[in-house]
């Protein structure tokens, strides 16, 4: 049998955000999701209105992270919340809701250097999107990362223009790949989420998103099963027939397929997503979140694999 690479974990066989952080930082590590009260360029008519078919952040966001409440007083929660639940002792600041980067710099660097002023955080992660990546964000991250932990989570969810059309992304795959490259060289950890599941989309196309990914040097990868959620389009599609989202088994083994696709020094920062029940319409897979994530690492060990073994 071909030797697992350093990078992967022996046991679970992929490089996990979370070992990846203990072994960086020597200390357990966790993120505490704020909400800066940002907006999104699909949503107030800079690029289009109504968001993303699928998205509802409620469905992915903790009950304690509103925009009206401090972020100072979110983070002291998250934090605390943490530190009991798994004994973490530092933690990363993750401005999660709509596009953290769509702002005057001035603002985002007040944002920004609130969160870092806390003793006990390392640095910042900062979701956004592709169109929301100026030249002036770019180096205010640089600056920023010359002391401290930054990374930035661009939404990609999928590399073909007809897809992002469709679901109203509001971006396209050049100007996704003119960021990273903005981005780039520049001490700054770039992670890419994506999503699985579309109509329309094949898992031969899902999977060549894997080359795309490797060509780039993104340092991490959050993926999720595409799934709707109350008060979405996508919900709205889904009862019409017209969305029919993935059976488990394929979502796994598509998961599985990539991950063996992917280079083994790509951290794995998200391998499902979930919603909470009562406003969960699509899949109903019924499964625990540990129970998801030992589904698709249970399969990489049935097939005797690892992340990146298809790279080798």
């Amino acid at each position: 049998m071909t030797e697992i690479p350093a990078a992967i974990h022996p046991h679970i066989r992929i490089n996990s955000y979370g070992w990846y952080l203990r072994n960086r930082f020597s200390c357990r590590v966790s993120k505490v999701n704020v909400d800066a009260g940002f907006t999104c360029p699909n949503r107030d008519g800079s690029r289009g209105t109504g968001g993303c078919i699928y998205c509802d952040n409620s469905s992915f966001s903790p009950g304690e992270t509103q925009a009206y409440i401090p972020i100072e007083e979110q983070m002291a929660a998250g934090m605390a919340y943490h530190r009991q639940r798994l004994g973490s002792e530092k933690f990363i600041i993750y401005f999660q809701k709509f596009t953290n980067t769509y702002a005057d710099p001035a603002h985002l660097r007040s944002l920004y250097g609130r969160a870092l002023t806390h003793p006990d955080v390392l640095g910042i992660s900062i979701g956004t999107r592709p169109d929301a990546v100026t030249p002036e964000v770019a180096d205010l991250l640089q600056e920023l990362a010359k002391d401290r932990y930054i990374c930035l989570e661009l939404g990609l969810q999928s590399m073909d223009d007809e897809i992002l059309s469709r679901i109203n992304r509001g971006h396209t795959l050049e100007e996704y790949i003119k960021a990273v490259k903005l981005l780039s060289g520049r001490g700054i950890d770039l992670c890419t989420h994506l999503i699985y599941g579309f109509p329309g989309e094949t898992r031969d196309n899902f999977l060549k998103t894997a080359d795309l990914i490797a060509g780039l040097g993104i340092n991490s990868v959050k993926l999720h099963q595409l799934h709707a959620v109350k008060g979405t389009r996508l919900a709205e599609q889904y009862m019409k027939g017209e969305f029919v989202p993935l059976e488990l088994s394929e979502y796994v083994a598509a998961a599985c397929d990539f991950l063996e696709r992917i280079p083994a020094d790509v951290t794995i920062q998200r391998l499902y997503g979930s919603a909470p029940l009562e406003i969960r319409v699509a899949p109903q897979w019924n499964l625990k979140n540990n129970q998801m994530w030992y589904a698709v690492l249970n399969e990489l060990k049935r097939r005797d694999s690892w992340q990146g073994k298809r790279r080798a």
